[in-house]
């Protein structure tokens, strides 16, 4: 059995979703691969243990704190590949980000290739099923690029500057131009290339 509760962000409403009294998801409302492919029966419960110290951990970390991601007992359900590069996403510091290549010349690594491609990276990031949490909002293009994120560019803008990163020199590809040098995404406006 799967439980589910919500959450109210200031980033929008968060499903939060546990089993066995561990963390297996976490989504914002409207991101790609909502709920993954759970294919168990679901049933809502605000008063699972696991989903009331998530709640209280998501309140810590909007209120400014930084919480420990090992406060919280995760299991997202995902392939050995998956699992192993949400990992190094967890190592990611509050404050900071990394790039796809990075986290693709740490897998090629641990795998011992002698290369791994940013986008077999990119991939496994976008399906990370505990947004937030497992921090997949610190991760950018190498080059300064803002690209991809499974619940919306505007929530991940919103994350890395609740984060206090500066992302002036970050850009966003062209797209929605409301002027012949920026990109709007509610109160943000950002540089384009």
């Amino acid at each position: 059995m799967i439980y589910t509760t919500y959450y109210n962000s200031p980033i929008g409403k968060i499903l939060l979703a546990s089993k066995e009294n561990k963390l297996i998801g976490l989504w914002i409302e409207g991101q790609k691969h909502y709920l993954g492919n759970l294919k168990e029966e679901i049933q809502e419960k605000d008063n699972e243990e696991i989903l009331a110290n998530t709640k209280i951990w998501l309140n810590r970390y909007f209120n400014g704190e930084k919480p420990k991601i090992t406060e919280l007992d995760l299991e997202p359900i995902g392939s050995e590949f998956r699992q192993n590069v949400w990992k190094i996403l967890c190592k990611i510091p509050y404050g900071e980000v990394t790039t796809y290549g990075k986290i693709a010349k740490q897998m090629a690594k641990m795998m011992n290739k002698e290369k791994m491609s940013a986008q077999a990276i990119g991939n496994a990031v976008g399906y990370n099923p505990i947004s937030i949490i497992i921090p997949c909002h610190r991760v950018v293009g190498a080059n300064g690029n803002l690209t991809g994120y499974a619940g919306g560019i505007d929530k991940k803008i919103k994350l890395l500057e609740h984060e206090h990163i500066d992302i002036s020199d970050f850009y966003l590809q062209k797209i929605n131009k409301i002027s012949k040098n920026f990109w709007h995404i509610g109160s943000f406006n950002i540089k384009y290339k």
